[in-house]
């Protein structure tokens, strides 16, 4: 029997919910603010700079329409392979040029569309530079009337090169500016730096990269996102649910808060006699006003002079983050040791390898009944 006071789920409001929620995973309001500032911005100087150059008038047109989607790849996803410098240079010049030798040998517009696109997509696959508003591009050179035939086989490079290599840059300059990682590097897969055949700590449990190809070859479709980046992701994916399942113990319930420190004026010689009396492998190293500058190690100074010419860049972790979260950071074979400090940057404590090790062997037997049963 069903209660009519209760509330019955509205199958237009779901509908509505789905409709209107990000199509992007990772996409927030703030991202897609600076997108649209980064087009306003990249579009209108284009189209300033080519008319500066060049003139205005029907002969050329300041800027093509392919620009405008290549804008909303290169500022909306700058992450994706199809935003990449080549993917919007290469795959707008070489698609233009497959809609001006499409029109050119066929004379029925219906038919040289068609090829235009078909050959542009082969085109951009062959020269690793797919680029959706290629197909754009070729349609254009195809369908662009007075201002295309006039340029002829020029018009792939000028306008369509211009823009495109005129876009990219503000691009580069403006994701720069906003400290961007663009273009895009996927950061490379864990590896072994001991130099042997054995795979890396970090990879030798869980899922290794076979299974990712295994994974990709029974799904039989593309996706926009670099090999790379879905591996990243898919370790992250790993950890996020690790931290979920033993968070409950912070960095500080276990860092050291005797720290062993060295100013950034000291001898390279004093920092390896503090490393050796006290049998650690990372040295922090403060300034003068006790801010964490960076870490040192034995090995950076076994034959340095000068302490300031090898001071690397710290791992930090805030004293409230789950221990569990610097598992990625203790596994990666350099980082000896995360430095927990706070939010002015003072250190506060540091955990060693060893430390989270003790650690997570105390949670084990919290684990063993669940396992069991």
């Amino acid at each position: 029997m069903t209660n009519s006071n209760t509330p019955k789920a509205d199958p237009g409001h779901r509908f509505r919910g789905r409709l209107f929620s990000p199509i992007l995973a990772g996409a927030t309001l703030r991202e897609r603010m600076f997108a649209c500032l980064g087009a306003l911005i990249a579009i209108a100087l284009t189209g300033l700079v080519c008319g500066y150059f060049f003139g205005q008038g029907s002969h050329l047109p300041l800027i093509v329409a392919p620009m405008g989607a290549s804008a909303v790849l290169l500022f909306a996803v700058p992450a994706s392979p199809l935003a990449q410098p080549w993917s919007i240079i290469g795959g707008n010049t070489i698609s233009a040029m497959m809609g001006i030798i499409a029109a050119h040998f066929i004379h029925e517009p219906i038919i040289a569309i068609g090829v235009g696109v078909s050959l542009a997509i082969a085109a951009m696959s062959f020269t690793r530079c797919l680029h959706p508003p290629g197909g754009a591009a070729a349609l254009t050179a195809v369908l662009g009337g007075p201002a295309v035939a006039s340029w002829g086989l020029l018009f792939p490079f000028v306008p369509v090169a211009l823009n495109s290599c005129i876009l990219v840059a503000l691009g580069i300059l403006f994701h720069k500016l906003g400290r961007r990682n663009y273009p895009h590097v996927a950061t490379p897969a864990p590896v072994n730096t001991h130099q042997t055949i054995d795979p890396p700590s970090a990879v030798r449990i869980g899922f290794r990269e076979e299974d990712v190809d295994a994974a990709l070859a029974k799904f039989e479709e593309t996706f926009d996102i670099d090999r790379g980046d879905l591996s990243r992701l898919l370790r992250q994916v790993e950890v996020e649910a690790v931290v979920r399942s033993h968070g409950t113990v912070s960095c500080a319930d276990i860092m050291s808060r005797d720290v062993i420190a060295v100013e950034e004026n000291a001898t390279a010689e004093k920092a390896r006699a503090l490393l050796l009396k006290h049998n650690v492998r990372t040295l922090p190293v403060k300034d003068g006003s006790g801010r964490l500058i960076g870490t040192v190690g034995l090995r950076e100074l076994v034959q340095a002079e000068r302490l300031s010419d090898h001071i690397a860049t710290a791992a930090t972790a805030s004293p409230d983050a789950p221990a569990i979260s610097l598992l990625p950071d203790l596994t990666d074979g350099r980082t000896h040791a995360v430095v927990i400090v706070d939010a002015g940057g003072y250190v506060l404590g540091l955990i060693s390898q060893t430390d989270l090790l003790s650690a997570m062997a105390h949670m084990l037997p919290e684990q063993t009944p669940r396992i069991a049963a």
